[in-house]
């Protein structure tokens, strides 16, 4: 008997384990009354042994019918969050009541998880549509600034653009459960990506005057165009704020894409922790700029595209950040 079997004779024991006792309580109680009456044993053993005969018949068929039922039930545990119905059916009104139990929980289930979905798409479309109202003033302000040309204004300007992107973030965000939805893979040139992140960033390279070293990485990838250029225009954001001076530089090896920066640096107790939601480390304590959701965001967006990014990097030298760009091509053209 291998142990399977043998750990469900021992539930079988203890879920049955007062019938069985009262058997034997009968048995010595039929025991000693026939000794003390002085009738000759031979009897009380015939009936012992015809009573453990019958009891034995009785439990053999009920411990088949148990593992039938508990196999179904193991069964079950694959379909119960879809479907509650695969339950065997009960045997007595106890497992009928607590079925009745389930069915209840079930559905108050279904009922909250239809609630929260419903939440959650009208907080995304709330903000969808914050998004595109809280545009239409930050481009009037960007285009009163324009007329005046003084230092003041460029630093205003360079705050707006990061007014846009945390904007943005937020966006992503909400939409990061729902994105697989949202997914439209093709074949892009990476130059055009990664163009566009470098414009919408254009400005905070002049404004700090770090130079930009770059050229045509020629490649060609599989993914989502909005959601990969939103992750290297994060990486490229993080680069520019913890880069006082000096460059990056981006290019590619094989089909990782490397944006290395000569900034602060990660300390290397902090590396591993990087992309955990809400980790901060001790550049994000120091510089109070970290909320330790954008790397994490990065993460979980590039897994969903098939993608995979690490980090290296060394304090007072630099970061070195490598997006693996390969990706299963099945049933794409």
């Amino acid at each position: 008997m291998n142990k399977h079997k043998e750990n469900l004779f021992l539930l079988y024991l203890h879920k049955n384990w007062k019938p069985i006792a009262l058997f034997c309580l009968f048995i010595l109680c039929f025991t000693i009354v026939f000794s003390l009456s002085h009738h000759p044993l031979d009897p009380i053993l015939y009936s012992f042994l015809l009573c453990s005969y019958i009891v034995l018949v009785f439990f053999v068929v009920d411990f088949i019918t148990f593992i039938k039922k508990y196999k179904k039930l193991k069964n079950a545990e694959k379909t119960i969050m879809v479907q509650i119905d695969q339950l065997p059916a009960p045997k007595n009104a106890i497992e009928q009541k607590y079925q009745e139990l389930l069915q209840i929980l079930y559905k108050n289930k279904i009922e909250l998880t239809v609630q929260a979905d419903n939440k959650q798409k009208d907080l995304v479309d709330y903000f969808t549509q914050w998004t595109h109202q809280i545009k239409t003033p930050i481009a009037a302000m960007r285009l009163l600034l324009q007329s005046e040309q003084k230092e003041q204004t460029a630093e205003l300007e360079l705050e707006l653009i990061k007014i846009e992107q945390y904007v943005e973030f937020v966006l992503q965000y909400l939409r990061l459960e729902s994105m697989s939805n949202d997914l439209v893979f093709k074949k892009y040139e990476l130059d055009d990506i990664i163009k566009q992140a470098i414009r919408k960033n254009a400005k905070m390279f002049i404004r700090k005057k770090i130079s930009l070293n770059y050229s045509d990485v020629n490649l060609t990838v599989l993914t989502d165009e909005k959601w990969l250029l939103f992750v290297i225009e994060q990486i490229l954001s993080n680069a520019l704020k913890y880069t006082k001076e000096g460059s990056i530089s981006i290019y590619r090896k094989n089909k990782r894409l490397i944006i290395e920066d000569t900034g602060i640096g990660i300390q290397a107790e902090d590396l591993p922790r990087v992309f955990e939601k809400g980790f901060t480390g001790f550049n994000g304590r120091a510089f109070k700029q970290s909320t330790g959701i954008g790397l994490y965001l990065c993460k979980q967006i590039l897994t969903k595209l098939s993608h995979d990014i690490t980090i290296e990097s060394e304090v007072g030298v630099g970061t070195k950040v490598m997006i693996d760009l390969e990706t299963k091509e099945i049933g794409v053209e």
